[in-house]
């Protein structure tokens, strides 16, 4: 597929995908969504041979939010769809990054407002600019938080935090957002996307089944009981012994060397 509204490449084993609408500091239109599913398509091709994913944005900003002048998601028989947009293009986007079999890093730019600031989050590893910031934008509207905030955002910053962000629609810098732990990094501006690909292949070169079985671990412990995480801590550790990446693992710390992970 030819892209307009995103870019994507590869390079040692980590795809950059890149949100490319600058003019509009890469709001979210359904061009964007549909590119976005196929671009996720290319990503989990095992031909391509990714082993990490890179989020970032294109220009000034990394997202502002849903396109509100889109002419194909705005206004249905003079209704707004918002909701039904939601369940058609971004739950199942927001889905599959949340199930993806590889680590993600967002590289924050600029502005990540509204469902910008929702994608931001789907980072395992989120690496933010100094003049970049986080606007949960939508009660400026008149809409409610979605993209998954609703969910992530009490268990990264706390109940209190998350109503405030929410209801007071406050921008939040990306040095506050260091010490609330919303973010792992704050980098010089222009470094963002290195700092993410010195990450990135870091983890590429990692054991990419365990790391995918990490990720499926933390989710599920969103809504599992202590006893219930430590089944499946005990399934998913199985599943990782029997890797390739374990028998080299535990090799190379045998004999004293640095590891060569296959990803396998």
């Amino acid at each position: 597929m030819a892209f307009q509204r995103v870019q994507l490449s590869f390079t040692d084993n980590v795809a950059v995908l890149t949100l490319n609408h600058p003019e509009v500091l890469n709001a979210v239109s359904v061009q964007m969504l549909r590119e976005l599913t196929a671009a996720l398509d290319e990503i989990e091709d095992p031909e391509k041979e990714a082993r990490c994913l890179i989020l970032t944005g294109a220009g000034r900003g990394f997202c502002a939010g849903a396109h509100l002048d889109d002419p194909e998601s705005s206004r249905s028989q003079g209704e707004l769809k918002a909701g039904s947009l939601l369940e058609k293009w971004y739950h199942p986007i927001l889905l599959r990054l949340r199930d993806l079999r590889m680590p993600i890093i967002t590289a924050v730019n600029g502005p990540a407002a509204g469902v910008g600031m929702s994608l931001a989050l789907m980072g395992d590893l989120v690496i933010a600019a100094r003049s970049s910031y986080f606007l949960q934008a939508f009660r400026r509207i008149g809409l409610i938080p979605d993209g998954g905030s609703t969910f992530l955002l009490p268990r990264k910053v706390g109940w209190a935090r998350a109503v405030e962000l929410s209801m007071l629609a406050e921008r939040l810098s990306a040095e506050k957002a260091l010490e609330w732990g919303l973010v792992n990094r704050v980098v010089d501006e222009g470094q963002t996307l290195k700092a993410a690909l010195d990450l990135g292949r870091e983890l590429a070169a990692g054991p990419t089944i365990s790391m995918a079985l990490i990720r499926k671990a933390y989710w599920q412990s969103f809504s599992n009981t202590y006893e219930q995480q430590l089944h499946l801590e005990s399934e998913l550790q199985t599943e990782a012994g029997r890797t390739q990446d374990f028998a080299e693992g535990r090799t190379a710390f045998l004999e004293k060397r640095p590891p060569v992970f296959k990803g396998k």
